[in-house]
């Protein structure tokens, strides 16, 4: 049992890190021209900081969730996105990004310490396993949006 959990979490970090199959969100944002990074093209709803930004804060709301039973999740939509269709300058493109990681690592350590079936106390059923599933489908979701959006402002090169 020990080992198909060990198994299990090896699979999940691999889900969390992405890649795989598919691009990775740092292969996403990977050499994306500034000048892009608020673009909405062809009307869409979001630009590609906006997308990031939200993983950000979509991230950040799980894993501190899954840590702490006094965090309060931010409202629902409008806090889990941002207003401004691009960062204000580059270091607060940079400190999403490096949120991102961070978060990223944060829930890696977390998933290696704990029981990932255990529900977690404060919620109403959730795991650390559902957590993680959450976390990483929703990354995924939205890395093959900022795909899309760079192959329609020609900043994507297929691999």
């Amino acid at each position: 049992m020990v080992h198909q959990q060990e198994t299990l979490i090896n699979e999940l970090i691999k889900l969390i890190e992405g890649g795989g199959a598919h691009a990775t969100l740092k292969d996403a944002l990977a050499d994306l021209p500034k000048e892009l990074r608020g673009v909405k093209p062809h009307n869409l709803p979001y630009s590609i900081w906006q997308l990031a930004e939200h993983v950000r804060i979509a991230q950040r709301d799980m894993l501190e969730f899954s840590k702490d039973g006094s965090h309060q999740s931010p409202k629902w939509p409008d806090d889990y996105w941002p207003k401004e269709a691009e960062p204000k300058d580059d270091a607060a493109w940079d400190k999403t990004i490096e949120q991102i990681n961070t978060d990223r690592a944060e829930f890696i350590v977390l998933l290696k310490s704990a029981d990932i079936y255990e529900r977690i106390p404060h919620g109403d059923g959730q795991s650390i396993l559902r957590e993680a599933l959450q976390a990483a489908d929703h990354t995924s979701y939205h890395t093959s949006e900022i795909i899309l959006l760079r192959r329609l402002l020609g900043a994507w090169k297929s691999k």
